[in-house]
Parts: structure tokens; sequence; C-alpha cells
């Protein structure tokens, strides 16, 4: 007579081959599919992604494993199980909707009931340090991730060469020609001199156009192997309404623009050690650049701004392009940010992944600091939300007296916080839809 637990053994093994079938129909499914429709770029997308999620996840879960706190489990989606596997006390799977990823660790807020065994190795109860190091992980991945990238796009694209600056494609002002259309500059010009001075970077052009509003400026520019000069009369920025990456951009500053994207010259690849220092430069510029377009995407401005754009998703006016790409700036345009859904990365990212691989790398670096910084933003359900409930215990409790917060009073603001983010998505998705994304001069 055989025990129940050698009959048990063969139902478990059919159950875990029946799981795994499942999972390797759904993914063989859906690389058919991207071959099928020629979508094999958005599968690359896709697949970074997929991967940036679960690297953010691995962040909490290498920590939490590493300050003794139990983790019952990893897992890429959310809803029933496709797939999921056992090992000692954390269960790793794939569930059926690929919304995300989670690291289930055991008592994360006083809220939740956690078995009298466990409680000791619960993150509501482990010191200050180890619930910092657990809630900022996360982010920290991001950051490496973001890092690596920049790394590998001067290792396997390389630096840029030292050419000057050309236009890969021609911005938009609100009912007005830009000085660019008026001049008659075409995608592809290679700005040589502005004013008898030579101009062999993005910051000499911006310098000068920048400078001169109102003024006329005396370019000469290479066209097809051909010099052409020219007159630009730059416009102050803040007397004309642009159209930056669809959305209609208003700055408050004066300076000169003239309406136009600007893309890099060719690359060469460096020596893995030499792609050091300048991964760590492109990345310091990133997080520069990042940080700025949170401040002004989430100040009152960017935020009328944007719902603005929503609203008039789909309406006639210029195509929809990203505002700046990695690898390309714009020339006298305001540096206002972007609010891009998922489906709106995917469209970029997959145009990139196309037509440029290394502007891919840099975009995909770019998204990973924008994540990791949004995550610390210290409100619940982010992990700064989760560092402020630490830093605000940590500063309440007393010596021989631990503190602990009660969520309850923090949930109505988070419920806030969180339907405010899901409006942000759903705008942005719906204009993504209605009006997809191209990258600049697509």
């Amino acid at each position: 007579m055989s025990s129940p637990a050698s009959t048990l053994e063969p139902q478990g093994s059919r159950a875990t081959a029946l799981a795994f079938l499942r999972l390797a129909v759904v993914l063989g499914g859906g690389i058919a599919l991207a071959v099928l429709f020629n979508a094999v770029n958005v599968l690359v997308v896709v697949l970074a992604i997929v991967a940036m999620v679960m690297l953010h996840e691995l962040g909490h879960f290498v920590a939490a494993k590493a300050s003794g706190m139990k983790v019952t489990e990893y897992f890429f989606g959310f809803g029933p199980r496709l797939w999921s596997v056992r090992r000692g006390e954390t269960e790793y799977g794939v569930k059926a909707l690929p919304a995300g990823g989670y690291v289930k660790i055991v008592g994360m807020t006083m809220l939740e009931e956690v078995a009298a065994g466990d409680e000791a190795r619960s993150y509501r109860q482990a010191s200050f340090p180890r619930r910092v190091a657990v809630a900022v992980a996360g982010s920290f991945m991001h950051m490496v991730i973001a890092l690596v990238l920049c790394w590998s796009f001067f290792v396997f694209v390389g630096a840029p060469a030292a050419t000057s600056p050309y236009i890969v494609g021609l911005l938009h002002f609100k009912g007005a020609k830009t000085p660019a259309q008026i001049a008659g500059l075409e995608n592809g010009d290679r700005f040589v001199s502005l004013d008898g001075k030579k101009v062999g970077s993005f910051a000499a052009v911006e310098a000068v156009i920048g400078s001169h509003a109102g003024k006329v400026v005396h370019a000469v520019v290479d066209r097809h192997g051909r010099l052409v000069s020219l007159d630009l009369r730059p416009v102050a920025s803040d007397r004309v309404t642009e159209y930056v990456g669809g959305v209609p951009t208003h700055s408050s500053s004066s300076r000169g623009i003239i309406g136009v994207e600007l893309g890099s010259g060719a690359n060469k690849p460096v020596n893995p050690l030499v792609a050091i220092p300048h991964a760590f430069s492109e990345f310091g510029s990133l997080i520069a650049g990042t940080v700025s377009g949170l401040a002004q995407v989430f100040s009152f401005h960017g935020l009328s701004q944007f719902a603005h754009s929503v609203a008039a998703a789909g309406q006639h006016h210029p195509s929809r392009s990203a505002r700046s790409a990695p690898g390309g700036q714009t020339a006298g345009s305001s540096s206002s940010g972007q609010i891009m859904s998922i489906l709106g990365v995917v469209q970029v990212g997959s145009q990139a992944a196309k037509t440029n691989p290394g502007l891919l790398l840099l975009l995909l670096a770019d998204i990973n600091l924008f994540v990791g910084l949004v995550n610390l933003f210290p409100m619940l359900p982010l992990d700064g939300g989760h560092v402020v409930i630490a830093v605000y215990e940590r500063l309440r409790s007393r010596r021989g007296r631990r503190y602990h917060a009660d969520i309850l009073k923090l949930l109505p603001v988070a419920y806030i916080f969180l339907t405010f983010v899901i409006l942000l998505g759903l705008g942005a998705l719906y204009a993504n839809i209605v009006q997809p994304v191209h990258l600049p001069g697509g």
C-alpha cells in the first residue's frame, strides 16, 4: 500500500508540468504573434520592460533576504498562476496578468496578520537601517541598470564623433511659422558656423541661438555636402507656443528658439575601461535631465499642459513625437517633459529598436532613472512612502520602546494619491492610443 506522500508526489509533478506547459504556450504564442506581425522590435522592448520590473523586485528580494526577513513570494504578474515553483520558504512564478511584479515580504505593515513564529522575521520588526535598505533597494537597482545601459552604449555603440549637430526634425509653433521654416532649414542640415564662428556641439548652437532672440544670426549649414548660407531670426520662447512632443509648450524664459530638433553624428565604440567615465558622465546628465523634467511635468503648469494635451489628443495638429531622445537634443526649445504611458514607451522603444539600437539603450536608461526616482516619492504605496514611515517611526521611538505608525491614518491620503496616479496613467494611455508617439523625424 503506497503512502500518502508517494501518492501526492506524482500529482504534484503533473500539476507542475501542466503549469509549465501553460507558461510555454503563452510565451510561445507571444513570440509567434510577434514574428507573424513583424513586431519583433516590440517584443524586444516588452521583454526589456519585464526584465526591468523583475530586477526592481529582485532588489527588494535580495535586500530582504540579506536582512533576515521572510519572503514568501517572488512573482511576475498578478491574478491566476500560470506557473510557479517553491524553493525553501519562497514561491517563484508567473501569473496571468502582466501588469508588473511583486515580492511578498511578511509583515510590511501593522495591518497584516502574521503568524507568531514569523513575527520576529517580519519587515515591521526589522531595524531601521534594514527597513530603509529594503525600501530603497528597488530604486537602487534601477540606478544600477541605468548605469550599465550607459556603459553598454559606449562599449557597443560608442561616443559621438566630433561632428557638428544636425537637424533631425522641424518643430512647430502655434499659428505661426518657425524661424527655421522661414529661413528654409531642412532635415539633415548640419550646422557649420553661426555668425562666422564654427559650432561643433549642441551647447555651442544653443548658446548662440539662445542669446540672439529677435536678432539676425547668419548661419552656414552643410546640406548633403553643399554649403548653404541663410539668415535666422530666433524668437523669444515666451512669445510663442511651441509643440514639443505633440504638447503645446509655453516657456517663461526669453531665450531664443528656432524650432528644430538636433541629432548627433556617428558614434565610435570605446574600450570597456574607457567607457566607465563616459558612462558616469552620461548617467549624471540623464539624472539631471530627469529631475528637471519631473519638476516641470508635475508642476501646476506642467499638469495643466498634460490635461490640455489629453483633451486635444487626436485633433488636427502637428504629429506627436518624443520631445527629446538620448543622443539628441532640442535646439532652442523649452526643456519640458512629457508623460507617456507604458504604451507610449513601447511605441518609442520599438521604433528605436528598429532604427537605432543605441538610442534604445539610452532610452531604457532614461526610463529606469525615471521609475527609480519616482518610486522614491514619499507617498504610499511607493517605496518612498515606506522610507518616510521608517524615518518617522525611528524619530518617535524611544529607548526600550519601539513606535509603530498607525497606517490607517495614512490610507485616505494614499488612496487619493493612488487615484491621481491612475488618472494620469489613463490619460497618458488614451493620448498614446489616439495619437501614437513617434521619434523625432520619424
